[in-house]
Formats: structure tokens, sequence, C-alpha cells
């Protein structure tokens, strides 16, 4: 292994009255591609500054190469002082040469001439993007790079960081963006640094074996304690074999879905019987959009019914975002019509997030300061609900100021979430997320009764999460079809070479595995096969017994013995019906071959 050119030995920072993190050790060696992961609080972005030498740390020694320029680019830049983003990009001590950064800025089709004031989010990152790869750095720390990004200025990203010479340094909430482009990874996790010689590809075996090792060596230890501290490694691990299972049940669904398309590359999907019509969310007929002389959307039809999973996706100002206000009803088609369901009741979460007043506690914007919160119509006790979202109880009574920018969007999730809806509108959901908030936000997605439009330049989020995918090219042009998108993509490549279907082997290095032939089932897998959907609903009809009576108010002052045995028997009848369904499910691929 090469000599690193930067380092940090024995780290440590205090964050108010405790340590962030102690005792790390960080190496960086001349081609690194690592990885940075953690959840949201745990110190990824103050690990990079602390690498980037902006901030100092209460313990341990940084050492560099000399000669090592060290660049970062944050995740929210300072554009305050600069009446340009040229003036941005070229501005400070050591600024880049001209001609580069004209160079990129051009590849990244950003003007450098646009006022600072009135740039969006994505020209801003693009501008900071531009002076991060100009400054010819040998080092570059990346802090959610692809965020307010459309695909194309994310392929272009990792096509540069993939001829790149030096080492890069990422946090990212992109799966599909880590994957192609990192060889190692450090996992901050719990105040301790792990680090693995694999790229992010293998993130998730990996952590599966950390888990596993920690729940051998927690059965030697005080099992209350360990129950505490584990809580939320089980319900991750919990909710990523629960996603397994929804995988399944998504390709299902999109198999549905792609009878229902008409041929390929019409803007079309509809549906043919009189039950399925009967469900139906929004119905557009022929409609189109235009802004003076461009044609927006031109002549679409879409008929989105209960349950679907809509994404959609295209460039920056393609007309995303003028397609879901049409979808919504916020915005009139120039012609054609929109038919909506009587009884549609939204919810959306924008990529701007409300803001929450910083004084304000978790109690506060949950529960009103109360204790209880009423999620989709059922009662639940506020600390139970954070939990879900991944907060220690102990937050409860935290202010809003204190939490990192990602707590602070999955507090608006939660709070979001609770509010009765059966259409769900999410508009750029996953910036600012870890990924165990993204790993819960698809788990939330699987279980919403009602229809879910995303807009997303999240591919891997995309492909996880939808049924239908919306593809826009600027035109007027809007590709149905039924998958996420890589089956856009894939379609958009079939279209380019003349509708000639691609080869799977060259889309995917790997062949797939052969079908699983069928398997005789053993006796007792057979008792299991018949009787668990049984015992799947008894589960379910205890769990909504006894979260009926946790839902009296008084329960928890005047018998909190009760409380306590209710809430410890929902949990395990939840653990229960969990185990349950994956294994009725392995049985059922069993069966099915």
């Amino acid at each position: 292994m090469p000599a690193p050119i930067l380092a940090y030995e024995n780290l440590g920072v205090i964050q108010g009255s405790g340590w962030l993190f102690r005792g790390l050790d960080i190496n960086v060696g001349p081609r690194d591609r690592l990885a940075l992961i953690g959840r949201n609080g745990a110190g990824k972005t103050t690990l990079l500054k602390l690498l980037a030498g902006v901030i100092d740390s209460d313990e341990g020694r940084r050492t560099i190469v000399p000669g090592t320029r060290v660049v970062l680019l944050e995740q929210e830049p300072d554009l305050r002082t600069f009446p340009t983003l040229g003036d941005y990009v070229m501005g400070g001590d050591n600024p880049p040469l001209q001609y580069e950064a004209d160079a990129i800025a051009d590849q990244l089709g950003i003007d450098l001439s646009r006022e600072s004031a009135s740039a969006s989010g994505g020209e801003r990152r693009r501008a900071a993007i531009v002076r991060a790869l100009a400054l010819d750095p040998d080092v570059l720390l990346l802090d959610e790079p692809t965020n307010h990004l459309d695909i194309a200025a994310i392929d272009w990203l990792e096509e540069w960081l993939n001829r790149f010479r030096g080492a890069f340094v990422v946090i990212s909430h992109d799966r599909t963006f880590l994957t192609r482009l990192t060889k190692q990874t450090l996992w901050l996790d719990r105040g301790a640094m792990r680090r693995a010689e694999i790229g992010f590809g293998g993130f998730e075996a990996w952590t599966e074996q950390v888990y596993a090792d920690e729940e051998r060596n927690a059965q030697r230890l005080d099992a209350r304690l360990k129950l505490e501290e584990h809580w939320l490694l089980r319900g991750v691990t919990g909710r990523r074999k629960r996603n397994q299972g929804r995988l399944t049940k998504l390709i299902e669904m999109r198999a549905e879905r792609a009878a229902m398309v008409g041929p390929q590359g019409s803007a079309n999907l509809t549906i043919g019987t009189d039950d399925a019509r009967s469900k139906v969310v929004i119905d557009a007929k022929h409609i189109s959009k235009r802004f003076g002389a461009r044609t927006i959307i031109d002549d679409l039809t879409l008929r989105i019914t209960r349950k679907d999973r809509i994404g959609i996706v295209g460039a920056n100002g393609a007309g995303k975002s003028t397609l879901i206000k049409l979808l919504t009803g916020t915005l009139e088609p120039d012609s054609g019509t929109i038919k909506f369901a009587q009884t549609i009741e939204a919810i959306v979460i924008d990529q701007q997030r409300i803001k929450m007043e910083p004084q304000k506690t978790v109690r506060d914007v949950l529960a009103d300061g109360g204790d209880w919160v009423e999620v989709q119509g059922v009662r639940k006790h506020v600390i139970g609900y954070l939990k879900d979202f991944l907060f220690d109880g102990h937050m409860i009574d935290a202010k809003i100021g204190t939490l990192s920018g990602g707590e602070r969007s999955r507090l608006l999730l939660a709070r979001e979430f609770a509010r009765p809806s059966n259409l769900l509108v999410l508009d750029e959901p996953t910036n600012d997320l870890d990924l165990e908030t993204l790993d819960l936000l698809q788990d939330v997605i699987g279980d919403f009764d009602g229809t879910v439009l995303i807009v997303s330049h999240d591919r891997d989020f995309l492909d996880r999460t939808v049924t239908v995918t919306l593809g826009l090219d600027g035109s007027g042009t809007v590709d149905v079809v039924a998958g996420g998108y890589e089956d856009w993509e894939r379609q958009r490549r079939e279209k380019a070479r003349g509708g000639k279907r691609e080869n799977p082997r060259k889309v995917q290095p790997t062949a797939p595995p052969p079908p699983t032939p069928k398997v005789k089932l053993t006796y007792k897998d057979q008792r299991d096969y018949e009787l668990l959907p049984k015992r799947i609903e008894e589960l379910d009809t205890a769990i909504a017994r006894d979260e009926a009576l946790l839902a009296d108010p008084a329960l928890y002052s005047k018998d909190f013995a009760k409380f306590e045995m209710l809430t410890k028997a929902v949990a395990k009848a939840r653990a229960d019906k969990d185990t349950a369904e994956m294994r009725w499910l392995e049985l059922a691929e069993m069966v099915g071959g």
C-alpha cells in the first residue's frame, strides 16, 4: 500500500458537552477513492473540514506531504460576497487558471456571468464544482456533490472522477454514484472509524457482517444495555431484509404495469378493466403545456391509479416541475383535460423543505408539545414514532437548531408522513438524507397505501421504489416506461440504436443466475407455507388490538406497567411478523421456482 499523502492520527472533536468522535486514525493514499459513510449527525462533514484544514481538531495531529493541494467541495458554499458565479469561481488567494475554469464551466453548462443572488441551487452547485476541479487538486474532498445536479451533470462528474489522477473522499447519498466510483470505504459509526478496502458496492455485506459479529459479542454482555444500544442496528438490518421482500413485490407491480403500457415509446398509460378504472386517481388526456414558443408537455395521455409509484426524470429545465404541477392541479394545461379523484388528500414535500423554527423542540414539531401523535389515523406515542424514523428517544426535547441538516430533513419527513393522505408528492426527497434514512424512506413508500409521485435524480432510489417512469427529454415528449430509471435508460438506448433491443449481456456484465428449479418442500416447510399466512393475520390483529389500547392518553400516567408491557408486546409482535413474512416469502420462492 502506498504511503499516505494526507493523514490524521488520534483525531478527536468536542461538540457541545461531549466528544463527537475521538481516537480516529485516517489515511488517504495518492490514488484512493474513498466513500465516507455514516448517519446524519455522525460528523462526516466535520471530518472533511478537518482533513481540508478548514477547522482545527481538539485532539490529534494532521500530516500532509509538502506540496499536496487539498480542495474541499462544500455542500453549501457561501457565495454572498461574490456578485457573480464567476467572481466566486475565480476568488480567493490561489484562484484557478481562467481557461481551466471556462473549459469546465462549458462542459457543465453553467453561465459564470450569472448573478450569485439569483442563481438556483443547481447553478450554485455547478459553480462550486467548476472551482473545485479547476484548482487542480491532489486530494479532492466532496460533500454531497450530486445534490441539485441533473442526471447529465452527474454522468459528466462520474466520467471526470474516473479520469482523475489524484485521490478523493466523497460523502453522498447516491448509491449508484458511490458504487461506480469508490474502491475503499470509511465508515464513521457511533464515534468510531472503520476502513475496508472495498468500494461501496460491498458496503452492505460488510456492515451486515460487522453487525452479526457485534450481536454475537453482545450475548456476553448485559442484555438490557445491549437492547438499548442496538435498537437502531436491528432496525436497519431488519429494514434491509424487508426491502428484499418489497423488491420482489415491486417487480410484480412493474410486470402488471408493463401490460398496461402502450407500444414502446408512446406516452400512453391506460387501463382496460372497469375494476381498475374505479381506482383512477389522476386521468390526463391529450394534455399539452407551452411557455412562449417552447413546448414543455406535448399531447400526453396518462392514467394514474391508487398504489402507483410514478418516477419523473429528465435534465434540469426539461419540465419535471411543470409536469408535477399539472398532475397535482396547481397548473392548468393549455389543451386536453385532467380529472382528479374527488377524495385526493395530498402531501407535497419539495426540495426547498419547509423551514422549522430553530427554538422549537422535536416534541413541538411532531406532537405540538404533547406525548402523542396521530399517524395516518392511528394514535402513537411520540417516542415510539421517533424511533421509527431512526431517532434516539432521548432527542424528544432537543432544539431544532441543534439538529444536523439531515436530521431536520428526517424530522420533516416524520411530521409530513404522519398527516392523513392518499397522494404523496416528493420533489428531490433524497437530498440531505443519509443511506439509512433512504432505506427508511423506501420502507415508508413501500407501505404507503396511496399513490406516490417522485421527482428525483437519484437513479438507485428510483430503481428501488417506482413502478412507472416518466422520462422528459425537453422537447415536450414524455416517455412512459414500466419500471425504474434503468428501464428508461435501456429504452432510450434502444431508440438511439433504431429500435433494436440490446443484448442483456452487454448491459449486465455478469449474466443473471439461472432460474431456481422448483423444490419439493419438506413436511415442516409445507406446514409453514400453509400456516404462516394465518399466523401473520393473527399477529396483525394482536398489533392493532394492543396499539388501540396504547392510544389511550391516560394509560401512560395511570398504569405505566401496562403501558410498558403493551409496548414490548407490540415490538415483539412486529418482529415475529417480519420473521414470518420473510420465512413465507422464501418458501413462496421455492414453490414458485
